[in-house]
């Protein structure tokens, strides 16, 4: 216990925790409304639209955010056309566009630095390295997400249990569909630094999955993930110092362990 009030006196702890709760939260409630609609497989797949953004920008020597923002939210509308236009389910786009930019990534990387440490950081995480203004535009946009998401609160509710009774009440179902899309591209985006693109979609997934098993309504599902998201973000955080391990990969551990102490619990009551 000595050991994690200590940590706590680092500064670049301090960053990490204010800037992974505040994305915890946010990949929680986006979380919920992918995981209902059998769609949560998008976080993975932009998060691999995301390394290969980041090859580019490392390529180009520019801002990471600059490049990755604005491709990521593009491939996450390319994703909804698709799926929309053409009729193409939701997980064969994702997998279309997340193995093409996967490869897109591994040639930019080839041809230009190679795998370097800012390119290793963005795949597997690195949140100690998180600057001040990281941790400024985090929480800026992470405050943006949640006033979006509580704003048009019962219409996404709406849309998340049944699209054809949202239609007759006249919502625009496709909007909603986009501004979901935008609300993951933009979590994707800023969970990078912190989870690495290969387990941002974790960040999405387990806590709407584990508070799934415990709930039965759509409020106490939101609540409890947010909950599960940020204990198992801070748990992982001082997990990975205690035992040096990676950080991203601390997190889906403590979400592992969640999800099968869920599980055991089920069973027993059952």
């Amino acid at each position: 216990m000595g050991e994690i009030i200590n940590l706590l006196n680092y500064s670049f702890i301090q960053k990490a925790l204010i800037c992974g709760i505040a994305i915890s939260i946010c990949a929680a409630l986006i979380g919920v409304i992918l995981v209902l609609k059998n769609y949560s497989m998008i976080g993975h797949g932009l998060g691999e639209v995301g390394f290969a953004a980041l090859t580019l920008a490392v390529a180009l020597n520019v801002s990471p955010l600059l490049v990755s923002l604005p491709l990521v939210m593009i491939a996450a509308i390319i994703i909804m056309i698709i799926s929309q236009k053409k009729g193409e389910s939701g997980d064969i786009t994702i997998a279309l566009v997340s193995t093409g930019a996967l490869a897109t990534g591994i040639i930019i990387t080839s041809i230009s630095t190679g795998f370097n440490i800012d390119v290793a950081n963005y795949m597997f995480g690195s949140i100690l390295s998180m600057t001040t203004l990281d941790v400024v535009i985090s929480v800026a946009l992470s405050i943006v997400v949640v006033i979006v998401y509580f704003l048009f609160y019962n219409r996404l509710f709406l849309i998340t249990y049944d699209e054809n009774f949202a239609k007759t009440k006249g919502i625009n179902v496709t909007f909603y569909q986009f501004l979901i899309s935008f609300l993951t591209a933009l979590i994707v985006v800023l969970g990078m630094r912190m989870m690495g693109t290969l387990l941002i979609s974790s960040l999405i997934v387990f806590p709407a999955v584990i508070a799934k098993k415990l709930t039965t309504s759509f409020k106490q599902l939101i609540i409890l993930s947010g909950i599960i998201s940020v204990t198992c973000f801070v748990l992982g955080v001082f997990m990975s110092f205690i035992l040096n391990i990676p950080t991203g990969a601390s997190i889906v551990v403590a979400y592992i362990l969640l999800l099968l102490i869920t599980k055991i619990i089920n069973k027993i009551i059952i």
